[in-house]
């Protein structure tokens, strides 16, 4: 890797039977890399720091080989040193708790491809250190012993980095950025990323973000709208006032001229004629293409925020700093901006990145029990989906989330519960979103439940909250799943046991079967006249269904008005 290590140089603590021994450990982190990037000094030094072990796997297989790994390549070829390098990382990713860091061409192997898709998809930090290539490249010339780089080593590392880049980019989940960093800036860096939760999101046709999840990460405001703004509306509502004062202190701070926009609590915030009176403002003000939009509150304000930023001269910047629980785990991340018209909710919106989203768990300590407890209706929903460890916490924390109490929440146990509840969420949804930014077909998973509950809040005039509203819509879509035979019996109970132990709804009786027929007939996933829902084929294993017998709809509308 970066530099060739005799045994005697192994890693502290490394021996094999120092090597935890239980199969539900995992690395705190594993780094990933160009040749050069630095992967094994900016790894020890950060291990060092974090009081963590720290293993460099081309060094963890001459130790076991009893050669270099360029030797081991001239004498058995690459093929085989993949094998013997895949083995070992396979094993360090189930036995071994510190700072993991990987040869370059190791992630491009399948087998280890797959386990680190595994490890990262289970909340392991997976971590691309992304060094300047000239940088890079300069420092694996002068390295030297690198099999994969013979020949023209610049030429060779060009060829390899066109290839690896994409794969790398894609697989990481952080994203440590070393452009002229010493190793002891880039070490300090990893130990912040890894210290805290952060997942990036990006992919194909998106700008690439992060969402940072603990904390007083409002502080992180400035530095994440970057530089170059002069000009900053701040969009929020009243019942958020202490947390926009912090934001526009922030953004004064760093030398922005703050324009203070108001709009009304929850939906009744998210309209045309709100978005109007916003775009009238920043026309007052002269807001031009450089400046920039900040939204602080619950998911109407975020999505008024990000749809009125990404309509003004057709897109200027902005950040999301969302204080509720529903908004950190679902409105504020996705890019997905809107607002709501008679005929139904977010049917006038776009398609948006954030330049960041601060998810500031010390913003949840202000919010009353029950905004807090509809928040849990999406994180279940993501558990259903994709992610069981989501439904295991939730199982095991019933009790204290839906005692939940803002006034004993900061530095208590379920603080922790909480901000990995909002990371495995969110990681959900980057996967989704990562893949299918425009929602053409996988991202429409993360709809599960959301057919039902858009109609439901539209009969209710947005009196229902939406967290609330999933958590029936979730309830249908398993009755329905039932229904044809996707589900069997005990999903659907568990369905309701899980959703109910957490306070939530699991049935509503306002309306009518044929306006609710009507409304899921507008619904942005049907095709035509033709219904299509998101069910699960067994749990964690979502699907679409296009024009399923209305009469089965019907029976599992019925059964949740039933519950």
């Amino acid at each position: 890797m970066e530099d060739t290590i005799a045994r005697r140089d192994m890693p502290r603590s490394i021996p094999h039977d120092g090597i935890a021994g239980a199969s539900s450990v995992r690395p705190l982190a594993v780094i990933i890399g160009m040749p050069g990037a630095g992967k094994t000094r900016v790894g020890r030094e950060a291990a060092d720091r974090l009081n963590v072990d720290f293993i460099d796997t081309d060094q963890r297989i001459e130790h076991d080989v009893g050669m270099a790994v360029a030797a081991y390549f001239r004498r058995y070829g690459e093929p085989k040193f993949r094998e013997v390098e895949s083995d070992t990382i396979v094993e360090l990713l189930h036995r071994f708790d510190g700072l993991l860091a990987l040869g370059g061409g190791a992630p491009m192997t399948e087998a280890t491809h797959t386990a680190l898709v595994e490890y990262a998809r289970g909340g392991g930090h997976l971590v691309y250190l992304q060094a300047d290539p000239a940088e890079a490249m300069e420092r694996a010339r002068r390295g030297g012993g690198r099999p994969m780089l013979s020949g023209d080593a610049d030429v060779r590392w060009r060829q390899l980095y066109e290839t690896r880049n994409p794969v790398f980019d894609a697989l990481a989940n952080i994203h440590v950025r070393t452009h002229g960093s010493t190793p002891h800036m880039a070490a300090r860096k990893l130990v912040d990323a890894v210290s805290q939760r952060i997942i990036h999101i990006g992919g194909s046709g998106i700008d690439p973000y992060d969402v940072r999840i603990g904390e007083h990460m409002l502080n992180a405001l400035a530095q994440t709208m970057g530089t170059g703004v002069a000009r900053v509306a701040l969009v929020h509502t009243e019942s958020v006032q202490r947390h926009s004062d912090r934001a526009r202190a922030l953004l004064r701070q760093a030398g922005a001229t703050v324009v203070d926009v108001v709009i009304p609590d929850a939906e009744a915030g998210k309209t045309v004629g709100v978005a109007d009176s916003v775009w009238r403002r920043l026309g007052d003000e002269g807001f031009t293409r450089s400046d920039a939009v900040v939204g602080v509150g619950g998911g109407a304000a975020t999505d008024l925020a990000g749809f009125v930023a990404a309509t003004w001269m057709r897109g200027i910047r902005y950040v999301n700093c969302p204080t509720s629980l529903l908004a950190m785990v679902d409105a504020s991340t996705g890019g997905k901006t809107g607002v709501n018209t008679p005929q139904g909710k977010n049917f006038v919106g776009s398609f948006y990145t954030p330049k960041g989203v601060l998810a500031d768990v010390t913003t949840l300590a202000t919010l009353p029990n029950d905004i807090f407890i509809e928040g849990m209706g999406e994180v279940a929903k993501s558990g259903f989906i994709r992610d069981p460890a989501i439904l295991d916490i939730l199982e095991r924390h019933a009790d204290e989330l839906r005692a939940f109490d803002g006034g004993t929440f900061l530095g208590s146990g379920l603080e922790d519960v909480v901000e990995e509840l909002i990371e495995r969420t969110v990681r959900v949804k980057a996967y989704h979103v990562s893949n299918d930014l425009k929602e053409s077909g996988l991202r429409e998973f993360l709809n599960y439940g959301h057919t039902l509950a858009h109609a439901i809040e539209a009969l209710e005039h947005f009196s229902w909250r939406h967290g609330n509203a999933v958590a029936v819509g979730c309830v249908f879509a398993a009755e329905l799943a039932c229904e044809l035979g996707y589900l069997d019996r005990e999903a659907v109970d568990y369905h309701r046991r899980l959703l109910s132990s957490l306070g939530l709804p699991i049935s509503w009786d306002g309306g009518t079967w044929d306006d609710v027929l009507a409304l899921m007939h507008r619904d942005k996933k049907a095709r035509g006249n033709t219904l299509r829902f998101v069910v699960l084929d067994g749990m964690q294993h979502p699907i679409h269904l296009d024009d399923p017998p209305i009469e089965a709809v019907q029976r599992a509308f019925d059964r949740i008005r039933h519950a």
